[in-house]
C-alpha cells in the first residue's frame, strides 16, 4: 500500500486527507471514509479516544485492490475551519467534496467509488445516497432509521441502563434523572440560534450541529437511495439501535444487505454493552467479522460494476 498526504477544497476550506493506493496499476475502485460524531480526525481518533478505525480499514482494502480516501473534519488535524462551528449539513458537504475529489483522481475508477460511513458518517452516507450523489454504493456502519432526537433518547436510556460500578450505584441510589437532564439540555439547544452554546459556564457545545442532527431524519433519504446498501450494526451497540438494520432494509429502494454482529459494540470491537468496557476494547484491533463483511461486500459490488470488455 502507498499512502499520500493530500488536501482538497470544500466550502472554502482546505481539508487534509490521506489517499491510500494499492500496489500495482490503476485505475482502482475507491472508497471515501466518513467519520462518526465528535472532534475526530481521519482515522476516527480523538485526543481522549484512539479508535484507529479508518487507517486499519484502508489497509484491508488496499490488500484487496481498493483505494481509499480518509480526511480530517473541519478544524481537526490538518484541516482548516472551526470544528465547533461546523454543522451536520456542513459535514455532508465535506463528504460530498471528498467523493468528488476522489472520483476526479486519475488513479481512481470514478464509476466504482463507494462511501463507507460510521455512526454520524453512516447518516451522512444516507444523505448522499438520497441526494443522488454519484456513488456505486454505501456502507452504513451503525446507521439509523430514525431522527437524531430519537437516537439520542434511545442512546441515553441504554447507556444509563448498562452503567456499572460507582456511577451505576449513584444513579440508582440518588434522586438523579439523567434522561430528564438530557431532555432539558436538548430543549435548550433546539431553542438556541447561534453556532455555539455555553452550558455549565465552562462547557461550550456545537449547538448548530446538535440542532441539525436532532432534526435530521434519514428515512426519506434511505427511501430514495437506489444504489446498493450494506448496513451493519453491533449487537452490543448502546449508541445506535441494532434493530434499525431491519428497519433500513424495509425502507431502502435499491439492493440491500444487512447484518447485526453479535457482541460488537459501537467502537467496532467485541465487548460488553455499555461504555465502561470502552477503554479495554480500544486495545484490540477492529473486529475481523466486520472488516471481512465490508471488504467482501465491496468486492462483490466492484465485480458487478466492472466494465465489460
Amino acid at each position: 500500500m502507498q499512502e499520500q498526504e493530500i488536501g482538497f477544497a470544500s466550502d472554502g476550506f482546505r481539508l487534509g486527507a490521506t489517499l491510500a493506493l494499492p500496489d500495482g496499476e490503476g485505475p482502482f475502485p475507491g472508497v471515501v471514509f466518513v467519520a462518526g460524531s465528535g472532534e475526530v480526525d481521519r482515522n476516527e481518533n480523538h485526543e481522549k479516544m484512539q479508535m484507529n478505525a479508518f487507517n486499519e480499514f484502508a489497509r484491508h482494502l488496499a490488500e484487496r485492490g481498493l483505494a481509499s480516501l480518509r480526511y480530517d473534519k473541519r478544524g481537526v488535524g490538518a484541516s482548516e475551519g472551526e470544528f465547533i462551528k461546523a454543522g451536520f449539513h456542513d459535514n455532508v458537504a465535506d463528504a460530498a467534496s471528498a467523493l468528488e475529489y476522489l472520483r476526479g483522481r486519475t488513479e481512481i475508477d470514478a464509476e466504482r467509488t463507494f462511501v463507507v460511513g460510521h455512526s454520524e458518517g453512516a447518516l451522512i452516507a444516507s444523505r448522499l445516497a438520497g441526494e443522488g450523489i454519484a456513488t456505486a454504493g454505501v456502507v452504513l456502519i451503525a446507521g439509523t432509521a430514525c431522527s437524531g432526537e430519537e437516537v439520542l433518547n434511545w442512546q441515553a436510556s441504554e447507556v444509563v441502563r448498562h452503567m456499572t460500578g460507582f456511577q451505576g450505584w449513584l444513579i440508582r441510589t440518588l434522586p438523579i434523572d439523567p434522561l430528564k437532564m438530557q431532555r432539558k439540555l436538548l430543549a435548550k439547544v433546539v431553542s438556541s440560534s447561534g453556532d455555539t452554546l455555553r452550558v455549565q459556564l465552562v462547557v461550550k457545545l456545537n449547538a448548530k450541529w446538535m440542532r441539525e442532527f436532532i432534526a435530521y431524519d434519514p428515512v426519506p433519504d434511505l427511501a430514495k437511495a437506489g444504489c446498493p446498501v450494506l448496513a451493519i450494526t453491533g449487537g452490543n451497540d448502546v449508541q445506535v439501535n441494532p434493530a434499525d438494520v431491519a428497519a433500513i432494509e424495509a425502507i431502502v429502494a435499491g439492493p440491500f444487505e444487512g447484518q447485526v454482529i453479535p457482541g460488537l459494540t459501537h467502537l467496532l470491537r467485541e465487548g460488553e454493552p455499555g461504555t465502561a468496557d470502552y477503554k479495554r476494547q480500544l486495545k484490540a484491533p477492529l473486529d475481523e467479522r466486520l472488516t471481512a463483511m465490508v471488504v467482501q461486500w465491496l468486492e462483490r459490488q466492484v465485480g458487478a460494476a466492472r466494465p465489460v470488455g
